[in-house]
């Protein structure tokens, strides 16, 4: 009986606790103020194992916009 109530109030507890985090997602996303291009720039210039690769990527992003859009501009 008493292990009953044991499972009851943690799970009475973890239901109450767990409805807070829907307001800080939102916070989160509010301050949020940096694109996804300079979060990449960012991340390019770290010293985090590969990633430099990210770098290369957005060069390599930047060169194929820059054909598709010289391309265009010749039709």
């Amino acid at each position: 009986m008493r292990r009953t109530h044991l499972w009851l109030a943690a799970s009475v507890l973890f239901v109450a606790c767990g409805g807070s985090d829907a307001g800080n997602k939102a916070a989160t996303v509010n301050r949020d103020t940096l694109n996804e291009r300079q979060r990449d720039t960012i991340l390019a210039r770290s010293r985090i194992p590969g990633a430099s690769g990210v770098g290369k990527a957005m060069r390599v992003a930047d060169s194929t916009s820059a054909q598709v859009q010289s391309t265009d501009t010749i039709h």
